[in-house]
């Protein structure tokens, strides 16, 4: 992989990581209906998971395997600045970190970007396979 490569999904990474952090807290700001904006907010995540995917797939051309590390970091990325914004909340309401925080800012992260690597290394397997067929 060469080095413009490299730099364009390490900022798609953190694009999407971004993304999903900003829908993660604007989407739990309205009080009302909240079970509706959490359905929105689960279905703009994945719509933004699917256009990683695709991205990662058709332009960049990477192999599922490095597909599903770019749309994990980039899951991994935005669980990680949602799990630090509590713990800040929660240090401007008291004044001490409690442990569950510590282990938020770790079990966070991993409980998501497990699932999204899965899940995407099977849709990029599955994109690698049909486009070799279209080609064969």
């Amino acid at each position: 992989m060469d080095e413009r490569r490299g730099r364009e999904w390490v900022r798609a990474a953190l694009l999407v990581g971004l993304l999903y952090f900003l829908i993660g807290r604007l989407f739990a700001l309205p009080t009302d209906h909240a079970l509706a904006w959490r359905r929105a907010a689960w279905l703009v995540s994945a719509v933004a998971y699917a256009a990683h995917i695709a991205y990662e797939h058709f332009k960049l051309r990477n192999s599922p395997r490095s597909l599903a590390l770019h749309a994990a970091a980039a899951v991994a990325i935005g669980a990680t600045a949602i799990a630090l914004a509590g713990m800040i909340h929660s240090m401007s309401v008291t004044a001490s970190i409690r442990p569950a925080w510590l282990f938020a800012l770790v079990g966070f992260p991993a409980i998501t970007a497990v699932p999204a690597f899965l899940v995407a290394l099977v849709i990029g397997t599955v994109l690698a396979r049909r486009t070799q067929l279209g080609q064969a």
